[in-house]
């Protein structure tokens, strides 16, 4: 499917240099002979989409790039300058394999941070730490807990850093109900991170609805796997990350937030 898809973005970007060429704009700014509108996008995408929320030039050469919804969903798909093709799917940018598009959708479903319960949450690093980043987990989540042991560097490298951390047993690990149960009866970091290592966790100590809250949560946020990280301004970051990457993305996040 990959080639494919590479070889229509091909055809799309030789299709529109030569359209550029035959026109005379090649020389000049793409917005110099090619433009289009939200309803015009609209009308060219007809059904397929429920709405435009706007429409711009693309990274790429030759197409513009729209930001759509499609029931709960919003993602990007694009379009190229001849108004006739319509490409949904991942966009690379090869010189350091970044996945533009995956970028572009994680800005477009941001989500409400103040949406969060964080009462029933585990606090890694300091209480006075002035950016805080929720981290929903799975007790047996091999992702998970390599993670953690990244989120330790970070709170030891930046102690301005803290994580506060949800329980979120997927499905596909049949005791993890169970282990975040008794995790957050006890607030216990200790107890999850004995179950990162193999080691067993006493029964829950009470009869809390928490975890079941968070579930529910995650679902209309989005939030499908772990461990899935949601940064100061409500951008949803999931898998597995490097302290480097994580201090990275962090302070990144935080520099945005902050001239906003």
């Amino acid at each position: 499917m990959r080639p494919f898809f590479l070889l229509v973005i091909a055809l799309l970007i030789t299709r529109a240099g030569f359209a550029m060429s035959a026109e005379g704009c090649g020389a000049g700014a793409c917005a110099d002979c090619h433009s289009i509108t939200k309803e015009e996008t609209a009308k060219l995408l007809g059904g397929l989409v429920d709405r435009v929320n706007s429409v711009d030039f693309a990274e790429i050469p030759g197409l513009w790039v729209a930001e759509v919804e499609k029931g709960e969903q919003k993602l990007p798909v694009y379009i190229d300058f001849s108004k006739q093709f319509l490409v949904s799917g991942n966009v690379i940018r090869l010189n350091d394999k970044t996945n533009l598009t995956q970028q572009r959708s994680a800005r477009m479903n941001k989500v409400d941070v103040s949406r969060i319960p964080l009462g029933d949450a585990l606090l890694l690093g300091k209480a006075t730490a002035k950016t805080r980043v929720i981290v929903f987990t799975d007790p047996e989540c091999p992702f998970c807990k390599r993670l953690h042991e990244e989120l330790k560097e970070v709170v030891r490298r930046d102690p301005t850093i803290a994580f506060l951390i949800k329980l979120f047993p997927l499905k596909m690990h049949p005791n993890a109900y169970g282990i975040s149960k008794s995790i957050v009866c006890s607030n216990s970091l200790e107890f999850l991170e004995a179950s990162f290592a193999g080691q067993p966790v006493p029964p829950a100590s009470c009869d809390t609805q928490a975890v079941d809250r968070t579930l529910a949560l995650a679902v209309e946020l989005g939030i499908t796997g772990t461990p899935t990280l949601v940064l100061p301004d409500g951008l949803v970051v999931p898998g597995f990350k490097s302290a480097d990457a994580l201090l990275t993305l962090i302070g990144d996040n935080v520099a945005r937030v902050s001239v906003q």
